[in-house]
């Protein structure tokens, strides 16, 4: 027992609260069409809240990361746990449009803010020294884990029944994971008297955070990213991940199959098929984070990804399942894979103590470029009556990504390690 180590407990407590924020963005796509028939809200209107929310939990990661120097890691995800549980109650009672708005765009995504952002890099940092990018991927993976386990499961209880079941599912795993949090998180190894996981220094990790105004501390963070080439960069190469993933897929590729005579139970399987490899890609991505050039691991997944944007159409119009079923496996791999090398270069360029808040404005960009598609898909649809330019058009951003990465100057091995002084 003394050679397992704690830091293994956080991991999965860790990953678990990630599956049940993830599950909750992700069900987004299964209540659009409900939602449509119930209220007779437009899909533009459904799909506002839903961008709202994508760029609300993606401006509030450097905002999380600063509260999280304050607070400490246990009682932000208790707060933003409570927070998601909120937003899921009164979903039960909206009425009106301008309510879902508020408890979709507004409540849970400032609640799934922490979960989805800096939550992974933060405990990656404080809790492991060794096997740090496999950390990442792993929590970066459990998104999908999420998606993998529920989202048929959700879209089958909402056909057979109706959503509002569907939502008394989330709820309950909302609850259970509140307890788990109260009950066995812990801020730092320095809690419970243990150093982090592979570190060798045998003095205890002093802590150095001050008691700042968070809301100074992310613009700071800012301040000094903006100087950097390489924030700009991994900024906009993130704004454009985050507008071919959660924004654009995540949120209308259940309505999209619909619309071409595919059930959402169906379309939902195919979702989870991607949940699967997607696990698999990005924990593999985690673990050649640590071996490998992070540039040229995010050159090939953004030109994957982006030729894989550009097959989806033709797979749709062709009816072929064979072929939606290689776009899943294919897309799969690459979803989030390109968190842990991004993770990992803003650590090598800003530092360890930095990384953190800077991270978090990265992936404001990212929620920027999610929420861009998440609406834009919505009016394309309105306009034309079809997805395929948006498709079109997110496939070939990726490609410019892929280009974007290759222009950062490549940094030094050793500087993953340097700074091991533990805030919090």
């Amino acid at each position: 027992m003394r050679r397992f180590h704690y830091s293994w407990i956080i991991l999965s407590v860790t990953f678990l609260a990630i599956i049940v924020a993830g599950i909750i963005r992700s069900s987004s796509g299964v209540f659009i069409v409900p939602f449509e028939k119930e209220f007779g809200w437009e899909r533009p209107v459904i799909s506002l809240a839903f961008a709202i929310s994508l760029f609300l939990y993606g401006l509030s990661g450097p905002f999380m990361a600063a509260l999280i120097e304050v607070l400490g890691i246990k009682k932000m995800m208790i707060l933003a746990m409570a927070t998601l549980l909120s937003g899921i109650v009164l979903t039960f009672f909206m009425q009106d449009s301008w309510q879902l708005i508020l408890i979709w765009g507004v409540i849970i995504g400032l609640g799934s803010g922490l979960f989805l952002t800096v939550l992974s890099p933060y405990v990656a940092n404080r809790w492991f020294i060794k096997r740090r990018g496999l950390a990442v991927g792993i929590l970066t993976a459990s998104t999908a884990t999420g998606q993998l386990i529920l989202l048929p499961v959700l879209a089958w209880i909402t056909e057979a029944y109706s959503w509002r079941e569907a939502i008394s599912l989330v709820l309950f795993l909302c609850l259970g994971m509140f307890v788990i949090i109260l009950v066995f998180m812990k801020n730092s190894p320095m809690d419970i008297g243990i150093l982090p996981y592979g570190s060798e220094n045998e003095e205890p990790i002093e802590s150095s955070a001050e008691k700042k105004n968070p809301i100074i501390m992310a613009f700071q963070g800012l301040i000094e990213a903006i100087k950097a080439k390489e924030f700009w960069l991994l900024a906009g190469s993130f704004f454009i991940c985050g507008l071919s993933t959660s924004g654009l897929i995540g949120t209308h590729f259940i309505p999209v199959c619909i619309s071409f005579g595919i059930p959402a139970v169906t379309a939902a399987g195919l979702l989870s098929f991607m949940g699967i490899f997607d696990l698999i890609g990005t924990t593999a991505s985690g673990w050649l984070s640590d071996r490998f050039d992070n540039r040229w691991l995010l050159f090939w997944y953004y030109g994957l990804r982006g030729l894989s944007l550009l097959l989806l159409p033709y797979a749709l119009f062709e009816g072929s399942t064979t072929l939606l079923i290689i776009f899943s496996i294919f897309y799969g791999l690459d979803w989030i894979a390109t968190v842990p090398p991004t993770i990992g270069i803003s650590r090598q360029v800003f530092g360890i103590e930095k990384s953190g808040i800077i991270y978090g404005w990265i992936f404001a960009a990212h929620q920027a470029g999610a929420a861009a598609a998440a609406f834009g898909g919505g009016m394309i649809y309105k306009v034309l009556s079809s997805y395929t330019w948006a498709f079109l058009i997110s496939g070939l951003f990726c490609l410019v990504a892929s280009l974007f990465v290759l222009v950062i100057k490549k940094q030094e091995a050793p500087a993953i390690l340097k700074g091991h002084t533990v805030k919090g």
